[in-house]
Order: C-alpha cells, then sequence, then structure tokens
C-alpha cells in the first residue's frame, strides 16, 4: 500500500472550500475532508492547501505550481478550469495546456496526481446552457493529458447525480457540504484508501418534481442574485480572490478540529 505523507491541494474556490462553511467560521471543504481521511490512514500527515478562489488554470500554474513543488509533495490534487469554462474569451487548448503543464511537473517530480472532469453544468443551471460545450471540450482535453501523464481521474460527467441539485450550494457555482464530502469521498476510493469505497456514486433518493413557475422563478433569482453580480465584477476586472492568498500555504500535520472551529 502506497503511504502518503505530504498533500498539496492546488486549485480554486473549490478546493478552497466554498460552500462548505463560510469566511467567518472558515471553510472546511472536499479538500480538507481527503485529508482528514488520509490521517487516519496515514498518521502523521502533512497538508497544505494554496487553493485561492476565482483563480484561472493559468494562474493556478503560475502561483501554485512551484510553491507545490517546493514542498516535494507525494500527493497532490489538482483542480483547475471551471473559472476558465464560464468566462468570456474561453480557450480550451490553452486551459488545458495549463493544466497539462501541472500534471507534466508534478508527476515528473513523483508525486501521485489526481485530478477531475466537470459535470454537465446545463443540467445545474439551465441558463448555463451554452457553456456545454467548453466543458465537453475541456473535460476531453483534461482526460488525455491525464493518460499521457499516469494522472488518475475522477471522471464524473456521466454520473447524474453530480448534477443533483443537492450537491450544489445555492449559487451552484461551489459545492454543498453534501457535495464536498462526496468529491472527497470520490478523490478517496480513486486513490484506494482503506476505509473507501464506491458509495459516492449512489444517486440521491428522488424528489418530488417541481412546479414549471418554480423552476422559471428560481431561474431568474439565481440570475439576479448570482451569476449577475459575477458578470458585473468581471465587467469591472475584478475578482472574489482579489487581495486573497492560500489559506494553508504550508505543510502542516493535519489536526481534526474541535466542534465549531474551521478545519486547519
Amino acid at each position: 500500500m502506497t503511504t502518503y505523507a505530504r498533500y498539496v491541494a492546488l486549485g480554486d474556490s473549490q478546493t478552497e472550500g466554498l460552500g462548505d462553511g463560510d469566511d467567518v467560521s472558515g471553510h472546511r471543504g472536499w479538500a480538507d475532508r481527503l485529508a482528514e481521511h488520509l490521517a487516519r490512514v496515514h498518521p502523521g500527515l502533512r497538508y497544505a492547501n494554496l487553493a485561492v478562489r476565482g483563480r484561472a488554470a493559468a494562474q493556478i500554474r503560475d502561483e501554485q505550481l512551484a510553491a507545490a513543488l517546493a514542498l516535494r509533495p507525494d500527493l497532490v490534487t489538482v483542480m483547475a478550469g471551471m473559472n476558465d469554462i464560464i468566462r468570456p474569451g474561453f480557450d480550451a487548448a490553452a486551459v488545458a495546456g495549463a493544466v497539462e503543464e501541472m500534471f507534466a511537473a508534478l508527476t515528473g517530480a513523483g508525486a501521485r496526481v489526481v485530478s477531475v472532469t466537470f459535470p454537465d453544468i446545463a443540467k445545474i443551471a439551465p441558463m448555463a446552457r451554452p457553456l456545454r460545450p467548453r466543458v465537453l471540450d475541456l473535460n476531453d482535453r483534461i482526460r488525455s493529458a491525464a493518460a499521457r501523464h499516469g494522472v488518475a481521474l475522477v471522471d464524473t460527467f456521466a454520473m447524474e447525480f453530480v448534477t443533483d441539485a443537492r450537491m450544489w450550494s445555492v449559487d451552484r457555482l461551489h459545492a454543498s457540504p453534501v457535495g464536498h464530502a462526496r468529491i472527497a469521498a470520490a478523490m478517496a476510493h480513486t486513490l484506494g484508501l482503506a476505509g473507501s469505497d464506491d458509495a459516492w456514486m449512489l444517486p440521491f433518493p428522488p424528489l418530488p418534481p417541481a412546479a414549471r413557475w418554480r423552476v422559471a422563478a428560481d431561474e431568474v433569482r439565481w440570475f439576479a442574485t448570482f451569476a449577475g453580480p459575477w458578470m458585473a465584477r468581471r465587467l469591472r476586472g475584478r475578482s472574489s480572490g482579489d487581495g486573497r492568498t492560500a489559506k494553508r500555504p504550508d505543510l502542516t500535520p493535519w489536526a481534526q478540529p474541535t466542534s465549531g472551529e474551521p478545519a486547519r
């Protein structure tokens, strides 16, 4: 069995943990949850989370890759590209190129690398349906890059449960606590960690169908509350990550937080 002692997470808001906690009490997120599982299996695990919300794939490469390599990790997770998909001027080849550069550098340094494909955004937020071809294109490129570099991939695009509303927070951009838990479980299962299984793939219990008027009202409310302000920030050249740094920049021993405290 492979032993992991140094885990580093690279990414954006999803890896930072948005949707699972808040800026006051702290964000937990799937990477913290995976570190917790790793620490149970490999006592003494040291963990760093370099993710910063709002970062595009090239920014993650430019700002986080060198820092990750300097930490000499034996396990790295890379989640990058969603912020590119939802921005104007999306270039799938350039985004996938940035992701592949990270794959190549990290595996070349001897780290085990795990990454993901992205879900069907049209089923999560129907108003984002025009972005679906971008997701398909980028996912194909990530699959190819992962195969070239021996990167383990959590490929969830075709799984229906991934687009269930219960997987996502109200902004539909970040996973809910349940969603973060499932992502962590998927990573653990992909790594073959002791105590992991395929239960993360199970569908959610069915919900009663919603009335059409409620679905339409929810779409309008989502656009006004989340999509509209996001577009306004982009037009002003601003990002939710402006002025922010990694929440856990150094490799430190994992410690399970006490009740009410953010994971650290």
